[in-house]
């Protein structure tokens, strides 16, 4: 019953994981179709973000805000000088966005230093089925829910979201209802980057800090979204629930190694009996 409860809360976790890392990628990828191969760098960035922010006295909760913040700021400014040439033009955008991600770990690396750094977690340990572990995942699998949850709010039921989406579908009709599509891709792309370094920032305790942290999370990021399917925020969710699941029971019976074998051997069969991903047979939305 113990072993039970633990790959259950193991599996509950994976899930909020995945959920968390991809919800960027998701408004990024899955609404502007902009392949951004520095997304990985976007959540290092809002993990040192807040790991400054900790250093110079400010509490770890309002550190995660300023992540948000500074890393929208940031997507906003590389959408502006980089990516709003690229739209359109695959290739060329992952060439670029690969140069980029080098450039921002290279120039991390030069500032930061090459060594991990630590953010202390909060709350101490629990005990779950008899095993100890940090109740700050708790806060983690909560505060995932709540992103997910405010991020389908903002984009289906406000006028901002509702322009959003329209522009993305087709930016001339906005043009010629009066919306800026060039504003409305900027800020766009500056919302799913900040939804980013948001989940750096959230992780950051647990994962620790250092300029090569986004390569880890960067193909997962991708698996997710693209396995998902068209429809963005429900493809997310579909997918973090069954690959999350996957990892989490896999890693806890035999290792992390096994457990991602195993998902990528999921994510290759259900992209070969559902090429449009797990949402493709539906209207294409949120």
């Amino acid at each position: 019953m113990e072993q039970a409860i633990i790959v259950a809360y193991q599996a509950v976790y994976a899930i909020a994981f995945l959920i968390l890392i991809s919800l960027g990628l998701a408004v990024i990828f899955g609404m502007m179709r902009v392949i951004n191969l520095a997304q990985g760098e976007f959540m290092m960035l809002g993990a040192y973000c807040c790991n400054l922010a900790v250093k110079h006295g400010m509490a770890l909760w309002p550190s995660f805000a300023l992540a948000a913040l500074a890393v929208g700021a940031f997507g906003m400014l590389i959408e502006r000088i980089l990516i709003r040439f690229l739209y359109g033009r695959i290739i060329d955008t992952l060439l670029a966005t690969w140069g980029l991600s080098i450039f921002i770990v290279g120039g991390t690396t030069i500032i930061m230093g090459p060594t991990t750094e630590s953010i202390p977690a909060p709350f101490g340990t629990m005990t779950v089925g008899g095993y100890g572990v940090p109740t700050y995942t708790l806060f983690l699998i909560a505060f995932a829910v709540l992103a997910l949850i405010v991020t389908y709010v903002l984009l289906r039921y406000t006028t901002a979201g509702l322009v959003a989406r329209g522009t993305m579908q087709n930016p001339v009709m906005a043009a010629a209802l009066g919306v800026p599509p060039e504003a409305v891709y900027m800020l766009t792309f500056g919302f799913g980057s900040a939804l980013t370094g948001l989940a750096g920032a959230v992780i950051a305790p647990l994962s620790g800090v250092s300029p090569t942290m986004g390569g880890f999370f960067i193909a997962k990021m991708f698996i997710t979204v693209i396995v998902g399917g068209q429809m963005a925020l429900l493809g997310t969710l579909s997918a973090s629930t069954i690959f999350g699941g996957i990892s989490g029971t896999v890693d806890y019976l035999v290792n992390s190694v096994v457990g991602d074998i195993c998902v990528l051997v999921v994510a290759i069969a259900l992209l070969r009996f559902l090429p449009l991903g797990i949402t493709g047979r539906f209207h294409r939305g949120v």
